[in-house]
């Protein structure tokens, strides 16, 4: 369970703002300071969207199929819609210290990253698999991957593959989760 959060939401974090963003921080600041803020935030993210989750699983099973169902289709439409999105300005702080540099980041993300794709999409996994730890860790451990690749390989990596082709494979995923979860919810 935790792979298969940590791909779907590794893929669907990749294409965000939040992950330029991070690339934006790593050029101006050191790495591993953005780092130690971003992820931070994320993990507070993580921990909000798996509680969310975890009061969905309270509802009945078909209920939640068919809300994590329309949830996972409206987020694949979201990634196939979305239009590129330019980097948000972020102020450089004049102290270069650890805590000014990790607060920024961590305000940033926290901040930019509320109610989020991911966020509702960890929040929608918590809820169809019944298990918050394990989607708790491979989604917080998605959204560093990214973040770590943002801040120190960003650049390279969107080269090498195109951004339009990572948002597609997200959406596809999104997409059969939500088709699955409907036939779920029919099914019963």
């Amino acid at each position: 369970m935790t792979a298969i959060v940590f791909g779907i939401v590794f893929l669907a974090e990749l294409p965000d703002k939040t992950a330029l963003a991070g690339l934006v921080l790593g050029t101006r600041y050191r790495a591993s300071y953005v780092f130690a803020g971003v992820a931070a935030a994320f993990l507070v993210h993580v921990v909000l969207a798996v509680a969310a989750g975890s009061v969905l699983t309270l509802l009945p099973q078909q209920i939640v199929h068919a809300l994590t169902g329309v949830l996972f289709l409206g987020g694949a439409a979201v990634l196939l819609l979305k239009k590129g999105e330019d980097e948000e300005e972020i102020k450089k702080p004049a102290d270069q210290s650890f805590w000014k540099v990790a607060g920024t980041g961590f305000m940033l993300i926290l901040v930019a990253e509320f109610g989020d794709l991911t966020q509702i999409m960890t929040a929608n996994l918590a809820a169809r698999y019944d298990d918050p730890l394990s989607v708790g860790i491979g989604a917080v451990l998605g959204l560093w991957a990214v973040a770590g690749l943002g801040i120190v390989g960003g650049k390279a990596l969107m080269k090498r593959v195109p951004l339009r082709l990572i948002t597609q494979i997200a959406a596809l995923l999104m997409l059969g989760l939500g088709v699955w979860s409907l036939y779920e919810a029919i099914a019963g």
